[in-house]
């Protein structure tokens, strides 16, 4: 029984951009040959590239009471830690300088929050996973995170000169 059940998709940009960019590559071929070649090379580009937007872009991040699935990757509820909602802010920090090399990232960069979850296991090296989700707070309830997740808005500093 799945208690939580997300696939991360990539957004319509990606796909209008993949299919301009094989609209390009016809365009450019067209003014060089013939029309047949500019259509073959349209449709083949095409393929190829919202194949590659589909692969790269979806992505299944399911939880269970047996365990935690954020794309190939599993985590065994025996060894799930503390629980974070991380938004906007302290997600950047997280996936720049506030981030650790052993982390494992189950990221999308079409996303800009998502969850910190703790690996509580002795022999995995692996201190913590960050899971983008387009729904953090509904994922970390499905994980059993029961703290706050209100958002601290971000407070930008004004330089005086």
């Amino acid at each position: 029984m799945t208690t939580y059940r997300e696939r991360l998709t990539a957004p319509i940009s990606w796909w209008l951009t993949a299919a301009a960019f094989a609209v390009v590559w016809g365009w450019i071929l067209l003014v060089a040959t013939t029309w047949p070649i500019a259509i073959a090379t349209t449709a083949i580009v095409a393929v190829f590239c919202l194949y590659g937007v589909w692969r790269y872009g979806s992505l299944l991040v399911a939880v269970d009471p047996a365990l935690l699935r954020a794309g190939a990757a599993v985590l065994d509820a025996a060894h799930l830690g503390e629980v974070e909602v991380l938004h906007r802010a302290d997600y950047r920090n997280r996936l720049g300088v506030g981030a650790d090399a052993r982390a494992h990232l189950v990221t999308r960069p079409y996303l800009d929050r998502g969850v910190l979850v703790r690996v509580d296991d002795d022999s995995d090296p692996t201190p913590y996973w960050l899971i983008a989700s387009r729904h953090p707070e509904a994922l970390a309830a499905a994980l059993g995170h029961t703290g706050p997740t209100k958002e601290v808005p971000h407070v930008e500093e004004v330089q005086e000169g």
